[in-house]
């Protein structure tokens, strides 16, 4: 596998792109990712039949991740000024079906109401609308702050890099978090996978002060230290192509 021709190089991704047309582009860009190990069991309780925990030796985990999503419009159609970029934070973990690793969502928080009532009833996705507020660069840290219109459950805090950007290596840790090119959910009672296209990631190691975390509150997930995540890392980002999630119950 290398590039197809569509021109999208796919020789870093471990499974087949659908041969189909993309649906829509987006850009994740001035990304944190705040990990905490959680218990495996209490975990599975939140996904649905049949998808399956993906582990990291024996250990399960769930990420944070404040960011902005940028530019998102469907395929051949021009991005909207206002509309097709917002802040968005999301709970995502780690999960696995037929072979084919992907996150999965207990929450997506954004600021857009169009993609929290499009996104919902297009692809079954948690969409809830939120305040969330993404700003800041990669020399002098990023700075987040997420409150959900319903509820109140917020993130707040800031972010700075260490060191030098790299990429993750096959069988670490990162390559576990960031190297997953598909998505699960579940719309109208059926299992569905999405699969998303983009580079391989570029990250820093980071370090984050975070003010308040009732994100995670309603989970039940067993997070002690909700300020104090075991692992954080930062990314400026990648451009990415998705395509529309579809049934994978007869798989």
């Amino acid at each position: 596998m290398g590039t197809r021709k569509d021109g999208l190089s796919v020789k870093h991704i471990p499974f087949p792109m659908p041969d189909k047309r993309c649906a829509l582009h987006q850009n994740w860009k001035k990304l944190t990712f705040l990990h905490w190990e959680v218990d495996p069991e209490t975990l599975r309780k939140h996904l649905p039949a049949g998808l399956e925990l993906d582990l990291f030796e024996g250990k399960a985990y769930v990420g944070v991740i404040p960011f902005v999503m940028e530019k998102v419009r469907p395929h051949m159609v021009p991005w909207v000024p206002g509309i097709s970029t917002f802040g968005e934070t999301n709970i995502r973990t780690y999960v696995t079906k037929n072979g084919i690793p992907g996150v999965f969502f207990l929450t997506l928080e954004a600021q857009s109401r169009v993609t929290c009532f499009y996104a919902n009833r297009r692809y079954g996705l948690t969409y809830r609308h939120a305040k969330v507020k993404v700003g800041g660069d990669i020399e002098r840290g990023y700075h987040w702050s997420s409150k959900r219109t319903k509820g109140g459950y917020s993130l707040q805090g800031s972010s700075k890099s260490i060191g030098e950007a790299r990429q993750a290596k096959e069988n670490t840790f990162e390559y576990f978090l960031f190297e997953r090119y598909s998505l699960y959910t579940v719309r109208k009672g059926v299992l569905h996978r999405g699969y998303t296209h983009h580079n391989k990631w570029w990250y820093f190691d980071a370090q984050a002060e975070i003010d308040d975390n009732t994100l995670v509150e309603p989970y039940d997930l067993g997070i002690k230290k909700p300020l104090s995540p075991g692992h954080i890392h930062m990314s400026q980002g990648v451009d990415v192509v998705v395509w529309h999630m579809t049934p994978i119950s007869g798989e």
